[in-house]
């Protein structure tokens, strides 16, 4: 199965999460990543699998969809599932979409 993430679109997810979504990232580290005394996330990579985070300047971990992606437009919604599910996870209320 081809990637549908071509490294123009990876980039392009980065760049979005990390100029707009930094504190979701975060969110999803500290409660899907198992690392609650996380305190930055960049996110580093993306494939249909799952996304990648880099964690307070060095560590990396990686958060699995529950699925495979076959389409660039699912990671959106990818995203705010895991997002939601880290907030559930550490109590906290999610935001409406993003």
């Amino acid at each position: 199965m081809s990637s549908p993430f071509t490294p123009q679109a990876v980039e392009a997810i980065k760049r979005h999460m990390n100029d707009d979504h930094a504190d979701d990232a975060l969110i999803i580290v500290r409660g899907l990543a198992d690392r609650p005394e996380a305190s930055t996330a960049m996110t580093s990579d993306v494939d249909a699998e799952g996304i990648e985070f880099t964690i307070d300047g060095g560590e990396r971990v990686r958060v699995p969809w529950g699925r495979t992606l076959t389409e660039r437009a699912q990671a959106r919604q990818a995203v705010v599932d895991l997002y939601r599910e880290a907030c559930a996870r550490l109590g906290l209320p999610a935001r409406g979409e993003h």
